[in-house]
C-alpha cells in the first residue's frame, strides 16, 4: 500500500530483455542504499519488488502484464521515474490510498503552466469514468491527485510548482502516457453495490 506521494526522482539506468523477465535497474540513491530485497517500491505508481541492489541502484524484474499495462514498457535509460516506498503502519495517511496496481496507462492531452500553477489534462479510456468525480483522487504515475473536472474521456487536475519540481512531471509533455490508478475505495463500492450474476 502507498499513499501517492512521491518520495524522490529515480534515474533509469538499464532495461534489458532476459530469458525469464525484462529487467529494469534504476539509480535510486538514499533508496537504494536503505532498500532490502523483496521490498516493495511504486515505480511511476507501479508496485515493483526489488530483485537486487547495487550501490546506488535498484532492479525489478517487469512481468509481462506490467509491460502490457504500464509506460515501464517505453523508459529508455536517462528517463526520469517517481519513487515510494510502501506505508508503514505507523505513518501519517498523507496522500490517498493507492495499492500500485495500475489501471491503465492515459495520454497526456495538455501539460502548461498557468499563472502560478500548472495545468494538467489526461485522456483516459471512458470504461474508467465511473470511478473518478470532481474532487476525488487518481494516481497519475503514482503521484496522489485531486480531480478537478472529469468529463467522459478527459480529467483535469491543477499542479502546484513543488509537485512539478519534486517528480518525474517535470519532464512530462503532451503526448506521453501516464500509468494511471483510479480510486481503490470506489472499485470496492462498485462491487459491494453491484448486483452478482
Amino acid at each position: 500500500m502507498f499513499t501517492g506521494l512521491i518520495e524522490m526522482r529515480g534515474t533509469v539506468m538499464a532495461r534489458e530483455v532476459g530469458a525469464d523477465a525484462v529487467k529494469l535497474t534504476l539509480e535510486a540513491g538514499q533508496m537504494a542504499a536503505e532498500a532490502v530485497l523483496g521490498e516493495s517500491i511504486a515505480v511511476n505508481g507501479c508496485c515493483l519488488t526489488v530483485a537486487a541492489i547495487e550501490e546506488e541502484c535498484l532492479r525489478f524484474d517487469l512481468l509481462a502484464e506490467t509491460e502490457r499495462r504500464t509506460n515501464l514498457k517505453s523508459l529508455l535509460p536517462g528517463a526520469t521515474v517517481n519513487l515510494e516506498r510502501a506505508l508503514r503502519a505507523d505513518a501519517r495517511l498523507g496522500g490517498h490510498f493507492v495499492s500500485g496496481h495500475v489501471d491503465q496507462t492515459g495520454r497526456i492531452a495538455v501539460w502548461e503552466p498557468r499563472g502560478k500553477d500548472y495545468r494538467l489534462e489526461v485522456e483516459f479510456d471512458p470504461a474508467y469514468g465511473r470511478y473518478l468525480v470532481p474532487k476525488g483522487c487518481i494516481a497519475v504515475d503514482g503521484i496522489s491527485l485531486t480531480l478537478a473536472e472529469v468529463e467522459k474521456d478527459r480529467f483535469g487536475v491543477w499542479i502546484i510548482p513543488h509537485t512539478r519540481s519534486v517528480t518525474a512531471l517535470e519532464e512530462r509533455k503532451a503526448g506521453d502516457l501516464v500509468n494511471l490508478e483510479f480510486d481503490l475505495l470506489a472499485k470496492y463500492v462498485e462491487k459491494m453495490v453491484k448486483p452478482q450474476g
